[in-house]
């Protein structure tokens, strides 16, 4: 297969750079090798029977192929396994060039561990192991983070690690983008940061990913005319469904996962090109009207409703709350503003605890860049929270939604559970812990009056 080289000119200044990883200059921590690195496992449409598998090596590497095979309890997985041979993808970064691979598995078993290892240049990875999804409803547990974004390898780490010690049993991981910060340049060393902080994680649990603003970078065309586009690394290590609308399907997409859909939209897009709301809200609705899941889960960047001190995405309300409404999905899941808020049924205007129906939104935060709470935002939400690095932990049982938030102690800092009453609506149940005192900021000294923590300034 023929490939074809990639090299983004993107302006960059080295100070942001070295304050927003561990990475100093002169560091070749991050360039690619002969060896597998960056492996990450993505859901298919049907992820009772589909599957992709993506990662990086050098430029050695002209070719991508794997080794699949159900999982059995002998050591030789590899005398039944069958090759599978994908795409390739070239990337030139300041860390050299790299080769990215991805292959997509279908005609798998529903509920059914398989193992696999991708190929380098002679050498292979690890043996990894997942499970499909279930062919019908089957309750299973998932992980929600806000934005990684700055000081990934530093601070996000504990947080992902700490989701999957806290539920070893997850199935997905859920992230509503921003996962690295990149906006200044094409920063493969925060890619690495990302990959290194999850760890065989990202192999062996489905990944759900959503492009945030920080997933896009602007560039200088001809004429010195700029243009905001998707960074050169989402569609060369993710690969999720192309089952989006025409035009987006490297970034809005859905998935059906043991009975439950996810659906992923872009904001950024959204908010930044006229029309893109419009019909990814259309694209929406006709995809609502005809599925038939037990639970319904959305998840895009920018919130509907703002926790931040001056945001606001009124375009969202406008174009997609509708569309929530009118189908009673269940969870709106959020990032952007580097707090958390959760509110329930906020179409009505009303806090809505303990009343049936509408969405539950929630905005979250998992890296170490952190706002300040907007006042009004403490006024039309129910739970509101500053200062803290946050995973949500939700399970899924064929009635009732189980929704934990906790912090980097341990500790549950908001809980709620809805509950699918039999030909009967939904009720939101609320669980907020015994003290439910909200958590300010604690820097004795904050960057701006906006901003707890700039996140950047933690990686020295």
């Amino acid at each position: 297969m023929a490939l074809a080289l990639v090299f983004f000119s993107v302006a960059a200044t080295a100070h942001v750079e070295a304050v927003n990883t561990l990475t100093r200059a002169g560091d070749t921590r991050y360039r690619p090798t002969r060896h597998p690195d960056r492996i990450v496992l993505l859901p298919g449409a049907e992820a009772a029977r589909e599957a992709t598998i993506s990662w990086r090596t050098d430029a050695r590497v002209r070719q991508a192929q794997m080794q699949w095979v159900r999982a059995v309890e002998s050591p030789g997985l590899h005398l039944t396994a069958t090759t599978a041979i994908g795409q390739t993808r070239s990337l030139k970064t300041r860390n050299g060039l790299a080769h990215h691979h991805s292959v997509r598995l279908s005609g798998l078993e529903p509920d059914t561990l398989y193992a696999y290892r991708v190929r380098g240049d002679d050498t292979w990875s690890e043996w990894l192991q997942f499970r499909t999804a279930a062919g019908t409803f089957k309750p299973f547990s998932f992980l929600y983070f806000g934005d990684a974004q700055n000081s990934v390898r530093s601070h996000f780490s504990r947080v992902i690690r700490g989701g999957f010690r806290t539920s070893p049993d997850v199935s997905l991981m859920l992230h509503a983008g921003d996962l690295v910060n990149q906006r200044d340049g094409n920063h493969d060393d925060e890619w690495g940061e990302w990959f290194e902080a999850g760890g065989f994680l990202h192999a062996m649990v489905a990944t759900v990913p959503v492009a945030g603003n920080h997933e896009y970078v602007t560039v200088t065309k001809s004429g010195n005319s700029e243009q905001r586009t998707l960074g050169p690394h989402w569609s060369r290590q993710f690969s999720p469904p192309r089952n989006g609308p025409k035009g987006f399907e490297d970034t809005v997409y859905f998935v059906r996962y043991s009975g439950v859909l996810f659906v992923v939209l872009d904001s950024m897009r959204a908010l930044d090109e006229s029309g893109a709301a419009a019909i990814q809200a259309r694209w929406l609705d006709d995809l609502l009207s005809r599925d038939q899941s037990r639970w319904v889960i959305v998840s895009h960047h920018h919130p509907v409703f703002s926790v931040a001190l001056g945001r606001d995405n009124s375009a969202l309300r406008a174009h997609w709350m509708p569309v929530y409404e009118r189908h009673n999905v269940d969870l709106v899941l959020q990032g952007h503003d580097h707090a958390y808020g959760r509110g329930h049924n906020l179409a009505e205007g009303s806090k809505a605890v303990g009343r049936a129906g509408g969405p539950v939104y929630v905005v979250s935060v998992a890296g170490p860049k952190q706002y300040i709470a907007a006042e009004s935002a403490r006024v039309g939400v129910e739970r509101v929270g500053e200062d803290m690095q946050l995973y949500q932990l939700i399970r899924l049982e064929e009635d009732r939604l189980h929704y934990q938030s906790l912090t980097m102690t341990g500790r549950v800092y908001d809980a709620f559970e809805l509950e699918h009453r039999p030909n009967g609506p939904k009720t939101f149940v609320p669980r907020i812990p015994p003290d439910p005192n909200e958590t300010r900021c604690t820097n004795p000294s904050p960057p701006r009056g906006t901003r707890c923590w700039e996140g950047d300034e933690l990686a020295l």
